[in-house]
């Protein structure tokens, strides 16, 4: 079979229980469903930052966020494997959320930022300003936010204000499906899409969120002990959250049922509208005739904790924020309805489309070829994370590695840090930093730490000398 057309969608702060199909009854996602159905599902897939920037390069590099020098909002990156693709014959096209600034090999960009325009924020003009600007209106602006009577009260769950089809994720979802039936056909093609949401501000059109507001859904019971076992730089973080307004989400300390009910519907919402652009831009593909030779991937690049350990949104090492939904749909290709629940890492989704479109996988990343085509497949014994401070977490350099069995949160220089038995506890409730009868295991996981960053010296200097 000759080269696929590639189509890889990625929502931006997306968690991974927002499929039905995967056991999340209280998600209406009948699009992802059925890509879940007919295709194979990574259950336990961990992004290498909890945070956009650095957890969507590496993706695009194959490299961990300190290998590729991408570790905050504001660092430029310029090259990825895209290149590659676009070496063999692939035209290359990215849509939606992505750094303004990375050409990284696209043929076409149609950049869609964030949601939120931030008074201090750079002046760039997108693809969704203009649209805005010609029908007389402009994108939701922070400060606008910022004059509802109840915005410290909304934690950022707002039903959008203006025509239900500028909606960001409508409006990106439409546009993919104009540009598929009415750009000069290219194979094979590459197209990625980024929806900017779930990411906050949490803005359901009316809607969409009256049908998820009476949901039953599975909103946080925080305890006291939760909190106080968290290390220093996370009870700041999640103070800062409190006293800040990031992407115009207001922390509250104590919110009300009410408060946690309506966050976690906009939310779910949010995702329900995604998922029916999802459907309307397979439909598009299959109009087009591109399924015919295809292979879709979905995927997030971390998230949110919506409440869950007192937190509010990334920047922390939970499951809730880095362990993303990954789900590869190709039917007659791949052997429909496989789940798997072995370890990877956000990045190997990069490696694995390489491997698809006939190139060597990039490295660190390592291809899930082999289990999409049901050979055998042990996935990582170990993945890992890392998140630097960027102005919004202030803490030591943090880094995570975890297991089937536990998880381990170190935080440079210190000696705190967080420690959890999974098995026993997977909600990941207590820490067991300090406690004695878990000693052998902090140290080995400590190991794999110290080795996993001597490795990574390596690979920072044959990267460094590809790129010279």
């Amino acid at each position: 079979m000759s080269q696929p057309n590639i189509i890889l969608i990625i929502t931006s702060q997306q968690r991974y229980d927002t499929i039905q199909a995967l056991g999340y009854p209280h998600v209406h996602s009948p699009q992802l469903d059925r890509l879940v159905r007919e295709g194979v599902s990574f259950e336990h897939c961990y992004s290498s930052a909890p945070a956009t920037v650095p957890a969507r390069a590496s993706l695009f590099t194959g490299s961990y966020p300190h290998v590729s020098g991408i570790l905050r909002a504001g660092d430029r990156w310029q090259r990825s494997w895209v290149e590659r693709l676009r070496g063999t014959g692939y035209h290359c096209v990215a849509m939606g959320n992505m750094p303004a600034s990375a050409p990284a090999g696209f043929h076409e960009r149609y950049v869609l930022a964030n949601k939120v325009r931030h008074a201090d924020g750079q002046r760039f003009f997108d693809e969704w300003d203009k649209a805005l600007r010609l029908r007389g209106l402009r994108r939701p602006q922070l400060e606008q936010y910022r004059e509802r009577a109840d915005y410290r009260e909304r934690m950022g769950a707002f039903t959008w204000e203006l025509p239900p089809e500028l909606h960001a994720d409508n409006f990106l979802g439409e546009f993919a499906q104009w540009w598929l039936r009415s750009a000069p056909r290219k194979e094979p093609l590459f197209l990625q899409i980024g929806f900017p949401g779930p990411h906050p501000p949490y803005d359901p059109t009316p809607a969409a969120a009256t049908r998820s507001i009476d949901r039953d859904l599975p909103l946080p019971v925080v305890s006291a002990a939760d909190i106080a076992g968290q290390p220093p730089p996370l009870r700041r973080l999640r103070q800062q959250h409190m006293n800040s307004d990031h992407d115009a989400v207001v922390h509250l300390q104590q919110p009300s049922r009410l408060q946690l009910q309506r966050l976690h519907a906009y939310y779910s919402a949010n995702v329900s509208m995604i998922d029916q652009q999802v459907g309307a831009i397979l439909a598009a593909l299959d109009e087009q005739a591109y399924l015919e030779n295809c292979v879709v991937a979905f995927s997030s690049d971390h998230g949110d904790c919506l409440g869950e350990h007192g937190q509010i949104q990334k920047r922390t090492m939970y499951d809730s924020v880095l362990r993303v939904p990954v789900v590869f749909w190709s039917p007659g290709r791949f052997q429909a309805g496989r789940r798997y629940r072995e370890l990877c890492q956000w990045m190997d989704l990069g490696a694995t489309l390489l491997e698809l479109a006939g190139l060597p996988p990039s490295t660190p990343a390592r291809s899930l070829l082999p289990a999409l085509r049901g050979q055998s497949w042990r996935g990582r014994g170990l993945v890992f994370a890392e998140q630097a401070a960027d102005g919004i977490y202030e803490g030591p350099y943090m880094t995570m590695v975890r297991s089937t069995g536990y998880k381990l949160v170190h935080f440079a220089g210190q000696e705190y840090g967080q420690l959890f038995d999974l098995e026993a506890d997977p909600r990941e409730l207590r820490n067991l930093w300090d406690t004695p009868a878990l000693a052998q295991v902090k140290q080995e996981m400590l190991r794999a730490l110290l080795d996993w960053r001597t490795q990574s010296a390596l690979e920072r200097r044959n990267l460094d000398a590809e790129q010279r």
